[in-house]
């Protein structure tokens, strides 16, 4: 990534010189369904041929308020065929340096034009090109976040200098193009209406043969004003059988009417198309008028309601950014928080407030703070308003501390200052910075204004200071076994002592009739190491108290001895979803703390987790349960465990309902925990039909599920992963199939894949995540030690050769966390110290990689102490 960085200061620099008036973009990619020389079926290059290209001409119209001055464009493209600047040719040998074109003695209007030859992407980076093999169908789309677009038009990349963008497309006669405003066809040409100002990363194009469903969106307010919305969905030829387009409009007309209920400010972007794309690297991005999602959410086979859930709060989130983010933009990576947090939270708020997903607060609480917890106790944790040096590290920040601690801490601050005063913010903030640039004070003056309250000093305990803290209850009774004295205890790690205000509410819970229920509730402010909850003297003795319940504040909730008792014992006989949703989290959290063995809480799940109603909470369960086996328990201990998992996911298989969603559940949680000869024969039994399972459809997704298993432990070959890739000759099945084949217990594998992803930049993104998830498995320990020192050796290299979004992949997803002794630990060390020099965002993969395997360290010390009788 040479020369491909932006600075803070020089974004400053830049920004105080430059205001720009407009874009416009001629693109040209019909070369995308021509092969060129050489070229392969699959949208590769041409041997020696070079990268494929389209051409790009950019004109930007802008000003300079010191004429005479330099500044720098920004592109990346591998040539530049003519550069002109206010009239006058410029040499792009000269000023072109493969990243920046050098703008000297600029007047006070200017006018750049810019012709170049940009290149296609195989990482999901800038304009990505697609050849679907099921039909050979070429499909195009563009993702940018969080500077991107300069590898597809010249631009000023930074989220401040923003203004109105139009742009033309030539493209193949049977093709349709998207852009972010309306389009037609003339000539042979695609235009598309001017923009409003927007920022350049939130541009976007999407073209190709896609399926294109349309409705709209009507909707009169209350001063007579009527607006209209067109709507559209669109995905692959491939995908449209599956395709749900009717359920994907419906949480889209239920969102548009929520915010506009609540905002104040009418949807100023036109039209609202949804494009689900292929190898797509984020969940969606929220470009106005043309929002991206990856195809993975249009469904293939049979799945849970959490994938709907997990579908209409992404549709939702991004919804939210045409307000948080889109319409008002942060001015420069720093305030990030401003669109992701409030997404976030708008997501999950308006979900719960507008869809059938009613209790998508219990999944916000189990799985999106869970992603908090663990970004916030990492070396690299931050701030929510993040010290953002560079475009490398705002790469990084788009992390838990950002979207899911921050959505936390918003909603803890709607209880604070009032939804209503909430809200009234929210609206003067829109119309007060509508197509502007803002900072963290331009918000917190609107919220002041609205609720009264001093936001300075909320913000310098929320937003300013890292780490969580952990409240732990203090119960003392009285001589008749009554509550004398309740007290909650606030911690806060040694590198981030911060002890913060907490609103909370504490629950006192007693089995009562099988059913541990509450009985008493107050709400305290907790500020301080120990705070006094006196409303609650005098109440009768609790089995089990819950610090935070009804999860109004970000914290890591700890029991009394009494109430982990409690919970050991009755879990599953807690009724409320929500409380139960908390506490099988706080659980979680000890167990990667090392305060609870993980042996414990594997018996906790194999114990309470076939009685869990919500859905969500059990697939969470099964995924920690399998991390718990993979990372926390002993070692010696291990192969107890697989055998308990998978024996107690066979029994609650075969209990649970027919055809059920619980049921389905169950079986890709035994595929991934599969380790004996009868696991592997059920599950060939259930892919061939001489084994069944009352309701349990085998559909072409979970055939995929039960075959990895089956390839990691080398009970099928090769030979019958072609097979099944025949099966389902599509995108989705060659990836599975990628993932199967690196998945198979062999040195020679292993030595293919590793050549694949270290070696050769051939693969695609998606291709790239899929050799990876195939090549590190849990049960192939000592297959891939060889492969440990060899990371150290090449990391480096990978992030100066990859595109940031690859090295990231790599990077993380090579990091030898299954050689699990301190000797990696060792290893980890030495490379830091002997690269101090080394990339921050590359060194911060390294340390956070570094971390998590130092606590699973921890978590199996714990859990060996307690097998010695010791913990």
């Amino acid at each position: 990534m040479p020369g491909e960085n932006l600075s803070r200061d020089e974004a400053r620099e830049r920004a105080a010189l430059l205001s720009v008036d407009g874009y416009d973009v001629s693109l040209d990619v019909r070369s995308a369904v021509e092969n060129p020389a050489g070229g392969d079926l699959a949208g590769g290059d041409g041997a020696g041929e070079g990268p494929r290209t389209f051409r790009s001409v950019t004109t930007i119209r802008f000003r300079c308020n010191e004429p005479g001055a330099s500044s720098f464009a920004d592109l990346i493209a591998p040539s530049v065929t003519a550069v002109t600047l206010n009239g006058r040719d410029l040499d792009p040998g000269e000023v072109f340096d493969g990243s920046r074109i050098l703008l000297e003695d600029l007047a006070a209007e200017n006018e750049l034009v810019v012709d170049a030859q940009c290149a296609y992407s195989r990482t999901g980076e800038g304009l990505h090109r697609f050849v679907d093999p099921e039909d050979g169908e070429v499909y195009l789309y563009t993702q940018y976040e969080p500077a991107d677009s300069r590898r597809v038009l010249t631009t000023f990349e930074q989220p401040d200098l923003k203004a109105p963008f139009r742009f033309e497309v030539r493209a193949p006669e049977e093709w349709t193009v998207w852009s972010n405003g309306a389009g037609e066809r003339t000539d042979g040409v695609w235009r598309f209406a001017e923009t409003k100002p927007i920022s350049t990363y939130i541009t976007c194009v999407v073209a190709g043969p896609y399926h294109y469903v349309t409705d709209r969106y009507e909707r009169t307010f209350e001063d007579g004003t009527r607006l209209e919305i067109p709507l559209g969905a669109l995905c692959r030829k491939g995908l449209a059988p599956h395709f749900d387009a009717a359920d994907v409009f419906e949480i889209t007309k239920q969102g548009l009417d929520f915010f506009h209920d609540h905002l104040d400010y009418p949807y100023p972007f036109g039209k609202y198309d949804q494009a689900f794309v292929p190898e797509y690297n984020l969940g969606a991005m929220e470009n106005p008028g043309l929002v991206t999602f990856r195809e993975e959410y249009i469904f293939r086979g049979k799945v849970t309601r959490t994938s709907y859930e997990a579908r209409a709060n992404v549709i939702l989130h991004e919804m939210a950014h045409m307000w948080f983010g889109d319409l008002v933009t942060m001015q420069w990576w720093d305030d990030l928080w401003l669109k992701e947090s409030f997404a976030d939270f708008m997501g999950s708020f308006s979900m719960v407030g507008a869809t059938r997903f009613t209790d998508g607060w219990i999944t916000f609480a189990n799985r999106r703070k869970a992603w908090a917890y663990r970004a916030d106790q990492l070396p690299s944790t931050h701030p929510i308003t993040a010290d953002i040096r560079d475009l490398q590290d705002a790469k990084l920040n788009f992390d838990g501390i950002t979207y899911a601690k921050g959505a936390s801490v918003l909603k803890q601050l709607v209880a604070y200052v009032g939804q209503d005063a909430f809200l009234e913010g929210a609206r003067r903030y829109f119309k007060r910075h509508a197509y502007g640039n803002t900072r963290l004070g331009d918000l917190l003056s609107v919220l002041a204004e609205t609720s009264g309250r001093d936001m300075g000093a909320w913000a310098r305990s929320w937003l300013q200071t890292a780490g969580v803290n952990s409240l732990t209850p203090q119960v003392l009774l009285d001589a008749s076994g009554r509550i004398d004295e309740l007290a909650v205890l606030q911690e806060a790690a040694e590198s981030h002592p911060e002890l913060r205000p907490h609103r909370v509410a504490i629950g006192l819970y007693r089995l009562r009739e099988g059913r541990l229920e509450r009985y008493a509730r107050a709400e305290a402010d907790v500020d301080g190491p120990r705070t006094l909850v006196t409303e609650l003297a005098g109440a009768e003795a609790p089995e089990l108290v819950l610090v935070n319940d009804e999860d109004l504040t970000y914290c890591k909730i700890r029991f009394d001895d009494t109430s982990l008792a409690a919970l050991k014992g009755h879990l599953g006989d807690l009724t409320d979803p929500l409380a139960r949703a908390l506490c099988w989290s706080a659980l979680w959290n000890l167990t990667r703390d090392a305060l609870l063995p993980a042996r414990d809480f594997v018996d906790l799940v194999l114990r309470f987790a076939g009685r869990e109603s919500d859905i969500g909470v059990l697939q969470m369960l099964h995924a920690w349960a399998g991390s718990a086996l993979a990372h926390y328990v002993s070692p010696a201990w291990r192969p107890v465990g697989e055998r308990l998992l998978a024996g107690g996911a066979l029994a609650e298989l075969r209990s649970a309902a027919p055809g059920g969603e619980h049921q389905l559940a169950w079986a890709r949680f035994l595929a991934s925990v599969a380790s004996s000869g009868e696991d592997f024969e059920l599950l060939r039994g259930l892919l061939d039909g001489t084994a069944k399972i009352d309701g349990l459809d085998v559909d072409q997704e979970l055939r995929w599920a039960f075959l990895e298993p089956l390839a990691a432990h080398g009970v099928v070959d090769e030979g019958v992963l072609a097979a099944e890739l025949a099966r389902d000759d599509t995108a989705s099945g060659k990836r599975h199939q990628v993932r199967c084949l690196a998945a198979r217990p062999s040195a020679a594998v292993k030595a293919q894949a590793w050549a694949q992803l270290v070696e050769s930049d051939a693969l695609s993104n998606a291709l790239v995540e899929a050799t990876i998830a195939g090549f590190a498995q849990p049960s192939q320990r000592e297959l891939l030690a060889p492969y440990a020192p060899r990371y150290f050796e090449v990391i480096e290299r990978i992030w100066e050769e990859r595109s940031i979004q690859i090295a990231m992949h790599v990077v993380r997803g090579l990091f030898p966390d299954l050689q699990d002794f301190p000797g990696t630990l060792e290893a980890t060390d030495v490379w830091l110290a002997a690269h101090e020099s080394a990339p921050p965002a590359l060194r911060r993969l390294v340390l956070e990689a570094r971390d998590d395997l130092a606590r699973a360290l921890r978590g199996q010390a714990c859990d060996t102490a307690a097998e010695a009788g010791t913990g």
